[in-house]
């Protein structure tokens, strides 16, 4: 059974908005406990009550409140390298969308530089007169490791027929 969406606005009123707010308050803690039993994690939460005069809730309690703020406090210092902001976040993987862009365009090339080689080998034409002296370089070095390939297999296929 699914619930009914809640409209996020202000309770105006105060024994609803009081129920409420121990409902929620208690679904916090629990969310809380649980992020800390299964993540494995240390975790605390301060909720202040507006209804009433007392301090605020500490989970799990004060002491270990305090033991978790300082340690994040003094960790947060040692490793601000660590920490990332959104344009640090963006710039990371602007570089890495960078990168990848940059393999696959050579990735392409030489699917470019195999198809030409084929389609020339194959209809016996003169190389396009368009073609650049890297271009030219680059199939030549396409042509070189294919007769590589070449000649490995049929070394491991003689090796085959011999055993």
């Amino acid at each position: 059974m699914t619930r009914k969406k809640v409209k996020l606005a202000y309770i105006p009123d105060d024994s609803a908005r009081k129920a409420t707010f121990k409902k929620r308050k208690r679904g916090i803690l629990k969310k809380v406990n649980e992020l800390s039993i299964l993540c494995g994690i240390e975790a605390c939460a301060i909720i202040s009550n507006p209804f009433e005069s007392e301090e605020a809730e500490v989970w799990p309690d004060p002491e270990r409140a305090k033991e978790v703020i300082e340690k994040y406090s003094n960790s947060s210092v040692i490793d601000e390298s660590k920490n990332m902001n959104q344009e640090s976040f963006m710039l990371q993987r602007i570089a890495k969308a960078k990168e990848l862009l940059k393999k696959k365009r050579k990735e392409n090339r030489e699917k470019e530089m195999l198809l030409s080689m084929y389609k020339y080998m194959k209809s016996d034409q003169e190389l396009p007169d368009n073609m650049t002296v890297a271009d030219l370089k680059q199939l030549d070095n396409l042509i070189d490791q294919s007769m590589k390939d070449i000649e490995i297999k049929m070394v491991l296929e003689d090796e085959d027929d011999d055993e």
